[in-house]
């Protein structure tokens, strides 16, 4: 055998691999390796895509709890101001009724201390027209003029206390 030869054939041999490969293996080896790469590619954008969202999204979030919180914020300062404008309503009408019962209180004290006196005045009349009689009735004697009238000093004083 011929060195020339074995290498000539090796060559043909290596050749016809080459383009055996070059023709049939390797464009859809190429598409594939290229189709991974261009879903890895797309892979990427989509993630890139669902990061940029994802931000939005919790700026968005973000956004609306502070715009719930300052709702929420107002709403509380709201019912404290309507809970103090009750409260002072309630002291107002309290006061108000206070005032009502003072003056219906007053006037039923002066009232009674009306009737009191219009009383105490009969009374002291009654006594009176009484002391009177009874010293018209006996003779006119300064010994039983003072007992008389000592008499009815003690009763206008027990009818006072």
């Amino acid at each position: 055998m011929n060195l020339n030869l074995t290498l000539i054939a090796q060559a043909l041999a290596f050749a016809a691999l080459i383009w055996l490969i070059a023709s049939k293996i390797w464009p859809p080896l190429l598409a594939a390796i290229e189709e991974r790469q261009k879903k890895i590619a797309e892979g990427l954008a989509a993630a890139d895509h669902a990061q940029k969202n994802l931000a939005q999204a919790e700026e968005k979030v973000a956004e609306e709890l502070k715009a719930a919180r300052a709702k929420a914020n107002e709403i509380i300062e709201h019912a404290h101001q309507r809970a103090n404008q009750i409260v002072d309503a309630a002291k107002a009408e309290a006061l108000l009724e206070a005032a009502r019962l003072k003056a219906a209180t007053q006037a039923e004290i002066e009232a009674a201390t009306t009737r009191a006196r219009e009383d105490l005045r009969r009374q002291v009349s009654t006594l009176a027209v009484a002391g009177a009689e009874k010293l018209l009735r006996r003779e006119i004697d300064a010994n039983a003029h003072k007992a008389l009238l000592d008499e009815l000093a003690g009763q206008l004083a027990a009818e006072a206390g």
